[in-house]
């Protein structure tokens, strides 16, 4: 499910379980939000994927919400980079913040 910044930010209370902060080619993040309403991926009015040009800009843009936990998401092509065959590796994961309970 798709959401935008607005229609986040007009939740009845909106909380962030997680948020992930996706790394991607070009030095640029998405955010995927899970929160009592489902998996959601933070995009523009047109739909698009918001991305960001930082994970500080990202943190930045949503600090005036309820999140529980980040973690930085960076999946690795390191096979295809070193001429092996693609595999299912999961990612690298670093947390960022988590709030205690």
């Amino acid at each position: 499910m798709r959401i935008t910044l607005n229609q986040l930010r007009n939740l009845e209370q909106p909380v962030i379980e997680l948020l992930e902060i996706i790394s991607l080619e070009g030095q640029h993040y998405m955010a995927r939000l899970h929160g009592p309403e489902g998996l959601m991926l933070l995009s523009d009015d047109n739909g698009q994927t918001h991305l960001f040009r930082s994970a500080w800009q990202l943190q930045d843009t949503l600090s005036d919400l309820d999140v529980r936990e980040t973690q930085i998401v960076h999946p690795s092509a390191y096979h295809e980079m070193v001429g092996m065959e693609p595999t299912e590796l999961e990612p690298m994961r670093i947390q960022v913040q988590r709030q205690r309970s």
